[in-house]
């Protein structure tokens, strides 16, 4: 099975690997983003470098990493007008007696408060257990990340620990919260 070209819908979202044809609305999607809400949201993103060969290139290194299955990146459109909402996206840590994997999840500051990452997340999970084969996911989640943290909680993660200097951001290596959730 081609898990690059598999598509997923809610009632409101598409969730997908980009196309080179989704280049406009996923540069609109970036350019219209409001100014920075908090120490994890990137705000105003400088784009002036993402041409659309940049961005064909992009959509090739996308496609090479789910060939390989190292890493799964799907873009969440709204299907109303198709505008670009964000990104899920699941590395695969181990295979074999584990199939387990890891979640990472972007909305766009400008949609959030309407529920789409929810929905999206809780979608893309599905879609995981079942298109790609993972049986376990987790989201690692920086401490003070409460937003992040609410959104697992709120598509049935469990808190299983914090793991000490996990992550080296910010010029240091962090703590990050770790909720997971299972397939079976």
């Amino acid at each position: 099975m081609d898990t690059y070209s598999i598509v997923s819908e809610t009632t409101r979202l598409i969730i997908r690997p980009i196309t080179h044809s989704d280049y406009e609305a996923w540069i609109k999607g970036f350019s219209e983003r409001l100014p920075s809400q908090h120490k994890y949201d990137d705000g105003l993103i400088d784009m002036e470098e993402c041409t659309e060969e940049w961005f064909a290139d992009l959509v090739d290194k996308y496609k090479q990493l789910a060939l390989k299955d190292s890493a799964y990146i799907l873009e969440v459109f709204l299907k109303e007008d198709g505008r670009h909402v964000g990104t899920i996206d699941f590395s695969t840590l181990a295979r074999d007696g584990f199939q387990w994997g890891r979640i990472g999840y972007t909305i766009h500051n400008q949609f959030w408060g309407k529920g789409y990452g929810k929905e999206a997340v809780k979608e893309a999970m599905g879609f995981a257990f079942s298109k790609l084969g993972y049986h376990r996911i987790e989201a690692h989640i920086n401490i003070d990340n409460i937003a992040s943290e609410r959104l697992a909680q709120s598509v049935g993660m469990e808190f299983e620990c914090v793991r000490k200097g996990f992550i080296f951001e910010f010029g240091k290596w962090t703590d990050n919260l770790v909720y997971y959730r299972n397939g079976n």
